[in-house]
């Protein structure tokens, strides 16, 4: 995939970052990617499957190949000031006891750094490649980060889903059964909590609270009423919940964006809060969703 795309682009290469050109170049193609509709994933700057994937389904959905337009694309850098909003939604370490999470009023950040990195769809881990002279541990209202150039996201309004248990993928349709977006999930441990068939899409909540249930947690001991979990973008289910018709089960966010695609759920299907966001702005209640096993 890489070797098709991938030219020289030096000019992006800066001093101040710990990214190649090459690094650059993937950067380059995720944030375009995803801005059409077709995630490659959490943006880190580095190739993979879940970057394949999202090229190749891109460039048969459009018939565009991605080397004929890859030189038109906008630098994949942009700086980006901590502002006091960032701040605000920053809480601190959140406890792994329900009980107490139960008891917070937000379940926001744990860090400015952890704020910020989601902001822009990105790792932790490449926002400290992107600014190796920064202190993450205490940034500030006022400091100045290099982050991605993150693009406004493509309108699109789908009309069917279908997911793809192998795959780890949902994938949206318009009116004429073609596909118009891609977003990579993560689904049930348990085989058998796996659906099949169809359901329908009941609601779509923004910044949703968590009923917790300890009848559905069997690995926690110490609960012995259901919990209301306050909202947040790290309340279990993140900032968005698309309600299906099987009791029980929804597409929602997330909080741990780094984990989709490589842990299991419970039975939902889990998306970044950025991904779980676009795809609830682009379904209504009723639609059909479709599972593919």
């Amino acid at each position: 995939m890489a070797a098709l795309v991938l030219l020289k682009i030096s000019s992006f290469v800066s001093a101040d970052t710990k990214l190649d050109s090459t690094a650059l170049q993937t950067l380059q193609l995720q944030i375009h990617l995803q801005g059409e509709g077709f995630s490659p994933g959490i943006i880190d700057g580095k190739t993979g499957p879940k970057l394949s994937m999202a090229l190749s389904e891109f460039e048969r959905a459009s018939g565009v190949p991605m080397s004929s337009i890859v030189e038109t694309l906008p630098k994949p850098l942009q700086s980006y000031t901590i502002t006091a909003q960032d701040i605000s939604q920053v809480v601190g370490t959140i406890p792994t006891d329900w009980n107490l999470k139960a008891k917070m009023q937000f379940l926001g950040y744990p860090s400015v750094a952890d704020a910020v990195a989601e902001r822009f769809h990105c790792t932790r881990g490449l926002l400290d490649r992107l600014n190796p002279a920064a202190d993450m541990a205490i940034l500030k209202e006022g400091d100045v980060l290099s982050v991605p150039a993150i693009e406004k996201p493509k309108s699109i309004r789908a009309t069917r889903l279908q997911i793809h248990l192998g795959q780890k993928v949902i994938r949206a349709f318009d009116r004429d059964g073609k596909i118009i977006a891609l977003f990579h999930c993560s689904i049930a441990k348990d085989e058998a909590k796996r659906p099949s068939g169809t359901a329908t899409i009941v609601s779509i909540t923004t910044n949703p609270a968590y009923r917790f249930d300890p009848a559905m947690w069997p690995e926690v001991t110490n609960v012995n009423q259901k919990l209301l979990i306050p909202p947040g973008p790290r309340n279990p289910v993140g900032l968005c919940w698309i309600a299906l018709s099987l009791p029980g089960y929804g597409i929602h966010g997330t909080p741990t964006p780094e984990m989709i695609g490589k842990t299991g759920s419970h039975g939902c299907f889990r998306l970044t809060n950025w991904d779980a966001q676009r795809l609830g702005g682009m379904v209504d209640a009723g639609m059909i969703v479709e599972f593919v096993k």
